[in-house]
């Protein structure tokens, strides 16, 4: 599905993906009774067995629940990888207080060039899907080689520097995850799959209920509403960082430092 419908408020979204599962429901609705109602189309259609039904409903229902593990999958991993990128780098600001002050300014600038960037940069290329592993995150890289770099003079700052390396790393790991989490999405075969499938069960409704208008109609209408909630529930989650329903910076931006938050930390 484009962009546009993705990155519609999640009522509007609702609308448009109902209107047109309806509006497909109506078409296959008036063609079938229009073919039942010549002699040939009526003994086709009588002919046609109803047993068909669960096995294009369970089909249906298959590739469903296929797609939607994947994408509650894949909005999963986006969360945690943003909550441990979070968890990290915040690591870094509360094991920098046992540097020199030098030292300690530098890190704490660096982590919060790193969430400006992410919030205001990466974000927005991850909601449209342009973000990628080319792009490095040269704060943290830069922050990375400063404390590999530093000379500890006792052991505490032994510690702190051994610690701050490892949630560099972390760190480091966690944006890589996010990064390559914002690539996926429902592919185009994916959707046709399911499409195609719910239109041959929505058809096949309506032959077996075509002998009576009020029954095929209700029948139609049901199954209609079927797909189009779960054309909604994919939609609205196929991509972990686009829409609405999406993994927010609210995490990263609450690691910035509280003295420096007011000046650095920017709103999307």
């Amino acid at each position: 599905m484009g962009d546009w419908l993705l990155n519609l408020p999640i009522p509007w979204m609702t609308l448009v993906i109902f209107a047109a599962a309806y509006i497909v429901a109506a078409c296959v609705y008036f063609v079938v009774v229009r073919l039942a109602a010549s002699d040939r189309g009526r003994r086709a259609f009588k002919a046609f067995s109803p047993g068909m039904l669960p096995v294009l409903g369970t089909i249906f229902a298959l590739l469903v629940a296929f797609v939607a593990v994947q994408v509650w999958n894949d909005f999963d991993k986006a969360k945690l990888a943003v909550a441990t990128e979070a968890s990290s780098v915040r690591a870094v600001v509360l094991f920098a207080e046992t540097l020199p002050d030098e030292q300690r300014t530098q890190l704490r600038t660096l982590v919060n060039r790193h969430i400006e960037d992410a919030v205001n940069r990466e974000w927005p290329e991850m909601a449209h899907e342009r973000a990628t592993l080319t792009t490095l995150a040269t704060h943290l890289v830069e922050a990375l080689q400063l404390t590999v770099s530093l000379k500890p003079q006792d052991e505490s700052q032994r510690t702190a520097q051994r610690e701050i390396v490892a949630a560099l790393q972390r760190a480091l790991d966690a944006r890589r995850q996010r990064v390559i989490i914002s690539q996926s999405e429902v592919g185009p075969v994916k959707w046709a799959a399911i499409l195609l499938q719910g239109l041959c069960t929505l058809i096949a409704i309506a032959i077996v209920h075509s002998d009576d208008r009020l029954t095929c109609a209700i029948a139609v209408a049901l199954f209609a509403t079927g797909i189009a909630l779960s054309s909604l529930l994919i939609a609205a989650y196929s991509r972990p960082f686009t829409g609405e329903i999406s993994v927010k910076s609210e995490l990263l931006q609450e690691v910035v430092p509280s003295e420096t938050a007011a000046s650095h930390a920017t709103p999307e």
